[in-house]
C-alpha cells in the first residue's frame, strides 16, 4: 500500500491556487462547523505527550494524537526549540502530521505540520475572537512578532475589520521587520497599518501574546492600563511553567481554554483552580450568544493546540492536494505479499511464497 506524501512544493502549490486567505477562511469555516457540531462520543483527543528537555537547549517534542472514530486518526509530532531561529535559522516550531486509516492501520497521508500548525493557531484564535471580542475592535496589539503573529494577524483580519496592529517584542528587530513579513497578506489594500512600539502600550481592543519566554519567567505583559474589555489571546504557553499573562488579568477575566485539561497544564490556566475557567472552545462556539455578554468585559483564550485543529487542516490540505494531483505516493510501510512473511522484503516475492508453501 502507498501512502500519499506531501512535501513543502504541494503544500505551495495548494496555497497558490486555493489563496492563503482563501485557506483561511476555509479552516476558520470548518473549525466553527466541527465545534458546533461537535460530538464527543465520536472522537477521542487525549491531551499531548512528550519529552521536555534543557540540554543541549530549552526544548520539547511532542506528540498529539487525534482519533475520529471508524474513520480516520491523525497525528502531530511537533518540536518546539525557541533558540531555533537566532542558531540555526529554523522556525522555533517545526512538526509533521500523519494520517492513519483505523480499519487498517494504514499511513494514508504524511505532510508537513509547519505551515499547518501556525494556520490553525491563526484560526482558532479567529473562531475564539469572533465570540468574545467586542465586535467593533479595530486595534490589535501583537506582544512577540516572530512567526506565529503572522498568523494570529492574519485569522483575525479576516474576522474583524481591523485599522492598526500594534507589535512589540523584545528583539527590536523582530517588532522592525513584521511589516515587511506580513506584506503578503495585502493589508495595505485593507487600510490596515502596522505600527512598531518601542515600548508596549496598552490601547489594543485584541491582544495576542505570541512570545518565546522561558518557563518561570513570565508575564510578558502588564495588567495596569488595559481596556476594561480587553480580549487576550494568549498562544505562547506551550510548557510546563511557560506564562505569559499577569495572574491578575486572568482572575478579573473569563478565561476560556481551548483544552481544558491540557491548559491545566501548559497554559495559562495553570495559574488558575479548575474552578476558576470559564468555558472551552466547543461551548463558545455552540453557545455563543450566551456568551456575547463577556465582550463588554475583559476575556482570554487560552490557546495551548487542540489536535483536533489538526485533523482538520490536515484534511482541508489533503483534499486540496488531491484535487490538484499533488503528493508522490510512496510505499512506506512493509507490505509482503504473504502477510505472514515479513522477511519478503529482503528475499523477494518468489522466496515469500517458497517459504509460506505457496505456488510460485
Amino acid at each position: 500500500m502507498r501512502t500519499n506524501v506531501f512535501t513543502v512544493a504541494d503544500i505551495r502549490t495548494i496555497v497558490r491556487d486555493v489563496g492563503i486567505d482563501g485557506l483561511m477562511d476555509e479552516v476558520i469555516a470548518r473549525l466553527t462547523e466541527v465545534c458546533k457540531d461537535f460530538d464527543p462520543d465520536a472522537y477521542a483527543i487525549p491531551v499531548r505527550g512528550g519529552f521536555d528537555y534543557r540540554c543541549p537547549d530549552l526544548g520539547l517534542l511532542e506528540w498529539m494524537p487525534a482519533l475520529e472514530i471508524s474513520r480516520s486518526a491523525t497525528l502531530k509530532v511537533v518540536g518546539y526549540h525557541p533558540a531555533n531561529p537566532r542558531r540555526r535559522a529554523l522556525p522555533s516550531i517545526l512538526s509533521t502530521t500523519l494520517s492513519f486509516d483505523t480499519s487498517s492501520g494504514h499511513l494514508a497521508a504524511l505532510m508537513d505540520g509547519t505551515f499547518a500548525t501556525a494556520l490553525r493557531t491563526g484560526a482558532a484564535s479567529a473562531v475564539a475572537s469572533r465570540v468574545l471580542a467586542a465586535r467593533d475592535s479595530r486595534v490589535l496589539g501583537l506582544v512577540g512578532c516572530g512567526a506565529q503573529a503572522v498568523t494570529q494577524l492574519h485569522g483575525l483580519s479576516r474576522v474583524f475589520d481591523l485599522d492598526q496592529v500594534l507589535v512589540y517584542d523584545i528583539e527590536a528587530g523582530a517588532a522592525a521587520s513584521f511589516a515587511g513579513r506580513v506584506k503578503p497578506l495585502g493589508l495595505d489594500s485593507l487600510d490596515i497599518r502596522v505600527v512598531p512600539l518601542a515600548v508596549l502600550e496598552a490601547c489594543s481592543d485584541i491582544i495576542c501574546t505570541a512570545t518565546s519566554v522561558d518557563p518561570g519567567m513570565g508575564p510578558v505583559m502588564g495588567d495596569e492600563c488595559l481596556k476594561p474589555a480587553v480580549h487576550v489571546n494568549a498562544v505562547g504557553s506551550d510548557f510546563p511553567g511557560k506564562t505569559e499573562l499577569p495572574p491578575s488579568l486572568l482572575r478579573r477575566s473569563l478565561v476560556c481554554p481551548d483544552f481544558p485539561l491540557q491548559a491545566l497544564r501548559e497554559g495559562e490556566c495553570q495559574q488558575l483552580q479548575a474552578a476558576e475557567i470559564g468555558p472551552q472552545l466547543v461551548e463558545l462556539v455552540t453557545d455563543a450568544a450566551r456568551y456575547r455578554r463577556a465582550r463588554t468585559e475583559s476575556t482570554v483564550f487560552d490557546s495551548t493546540g487542540w489536535a483536533l485543529e489538526d485533523h482538520i487542516v490536515l484534511e482541508i490540505l489533503a483534499h486540496h492536494g488531491r484535487r490538484l494531483g499533488c503528493g508522490a505516493w510512496l510505499e512506506i510501510e512493509c507490505c509482503p505479499h504473504d502477510p505472514r512473511s515479513p522477511y519478503e522484503l529482503v528475499y523477494g516475492e518468489q522466496a515469500g511464497k517458497a517459504a509460506s508453501g505457496q505456488p510460485r
